[in-house]
């Protein structure tokens, strides 16, 4: 934009200097021609009351001398040399003396000026003066450039002040647009300082005013979500009952367990909920303590962010689901290799995955059917795969749609998804060796493992639930 409002104010400004500066220079060189061929013709008619009083050769060079300091003023006397150097054509010095008619014309090399003059017995004399070309044009030269650097000066002027507008205007459009990346990237508390011309300072308070509404909505949304888990907490007592009145039951400690974990993360939650966070990778938040970590790595150079062992949480994750699993007869296997599988997200993130990806195993087969959970570590990747011995995913690609899966939404997988896509790696779901579905989310390696990698394939069987009997 700065430079089309200069570009643009560097040809208008040249057009009208152009439209002005043509008809102008004539007019100087039409003037200047004007006034010298008029000073010739009055030193010429000047000197004829001279010549009608006297014929002296010497007198009327002296006359003519004080006349005309450059020697062009020549004067013919009849019958007699002329007083002088002529320049005049003989045809017209013969047409103005035989004819008695003063001429004025340009010839070869400049103007010439005859003006007759009759003398005593009826004889004419004819006074010359001549006037170079150099004569006709001095002046005009520096008028020109007088007039040149005059437009210059405009046509520069016109640009630096249009740069000047165009590099405010730009100014304030970069800190709106930078503003819009900075909100858009996470950061709820972005602003902007309206200035520039008046549609971009309203520009600018319009963005603040939509800025100030979002943290509004989102803060009434963490307190609706907080107030909805909350509610959660009536069944939860109602079980708290129930396992005590199991006590001394075998089956009793499975479900006191289940509740125990179900309170914990639902306590969690709630904390989540109500605690203002800025947007992290996978839209979950970073506490204030984590995001100013963030941003004093960004300031020094470092790299900062979420880091977490996958191996780690997909194992605490699993042995959750495996009490559930065992309730239904499900025969579950955990498979972990013993290699670094540090990736860039928050145990939050990869726990959602797990849970995401084995509550579908719980949601769409049937009790009864085992499934497997295993961490594979690759060159450049951290693969999570999840296989079961279910009838399978027959649309793979609509399943990963939110909210298109018959009798899904579709979020398990889309969590995944988006999971493996923030750290640059992919998912794939297929038919596995079970017979069911075999989703393989893989996550890449957090920078710092990417260098030098440790022996692969080593891997332990790290637990095994058996199908209840």
């Amino acid at each position: 934009m700065r430079r089309s409002l200069a570009g643009v104010a560097l040809a208008v400004t040249s057009m009208v200097a152009l439209s002005f500066l043509i008809p102008l220079g004539a007019l100087v060189m039409s003037l200047v021609k004007e006034q010298s061929v008029t000073a010739a013709e009055q030193r010429a008619a000047a000197l004829a009351p001279v010549l009608t009083l006297t014929t002296d050769p010497s007198a009327l060079r002296e006359s003519a001398a004080g006349l005309d300091a450059t020697e062009h003023l020549v004067v013919h006397l009849p019958d007699a040399q002329p007083l002088g150097d002529s320049q005049a054509p003989a045809k017209l010095l013969e047409r103005a003396q035989q004819g008695r008619e003063s001429i004025s014309q340009a010839i070869p090399g400049g103007w010439i000026c005859l003006q007759p003059v009759v003398l005593r017995g009826d004889r004419v004399a004819v006074i010359e003066n001549f006037v170079p070309d150099e004569d006709l044009t001095r002046g005009v030269k520096s008028s020109w450039a007088m007039m040149l650097l005059l437009a210059v000066g405009l046509v520069g002027g016109s640009v630096l002040v249009a740069d000047r507008l165009g590099a405010k205007v730009v100014r304030s459009s970069k800190k709106l647009a930078q503003a819009s990346h900075t909100l858009g990237q996470g950061n709820l508390d972005t602003r902007v300082e309206p200035m520039g011309p008046k549609e971009l300072r309203d520009a600018g308070d319009a963005f603040n005013a939509m800025a100030h509404r979002m943290t509004e909505l989102l803060a009434i949304e963490r307190e609706l979500v907080a107030d909805l888990s909350h509610r959660l907490r009536t069944p939860l007592t109602a079980l708290h009952l129930a396992s005590e009145r199991m006590a001394g039951t075998p089956e009793s400690a499975r479900v006191e367990a289940a509740v125990h974990a179900l309170e914990t993360e639902l306590q969690a939650i709630i904390t989540a909920a109500r605690t203002p966070l800025a947007v992290g990778p996978m839209g979950h938040g970073m506490r204030s303590a984590e995001t100013s970590t963030v941003q004093q790595a960004a300031v020094t150079g470092q790299t900062a962010g979420p880091r977490c062992e996958t191996a780690d949480v997909v194992r605490r994750r699993t042995a959750f689901w495996a009490v559930l699993a065992e309730q239904q007869s499900r025969s579950c296997t955990l498979d972990i290799t013993q290699e670094p599988t540090a990736v860039s997200l928050s145990d939050d993130d990869i726990a959602a995955v797990v849970d995401a990806l084995i509550g579908n195993v719980f949601s769409h087969t049937p009790p009864g059917t085992a499934f497997g959970v295993s961490v594979v570590r690759t060159a450049q990747a951290v693969e999570l795969v999840v296989e079961d011995s279910g009838p399978g995913i027959p649309e793979p690609d609509r399943a990963l749609s939110r909210g298109s899966s018959t009798g899904s939404s579709g979020l398990g997988l889309d969590i995944a998804r988006r999971a493996a896509a923030v750290t640059g790696g992919t998912m794939r779901i297929a038919h596995g060796p079970r017979g069911g579905a075999h989703i393989t989310v893989a996550f890449a390696l957090a920078p710092s493992l990417r260098p030098d990698r440790g022996p692969r394939g080593s891997r332990r069987r790290t637990g095994w639930w058996p199908r209840k009997r």
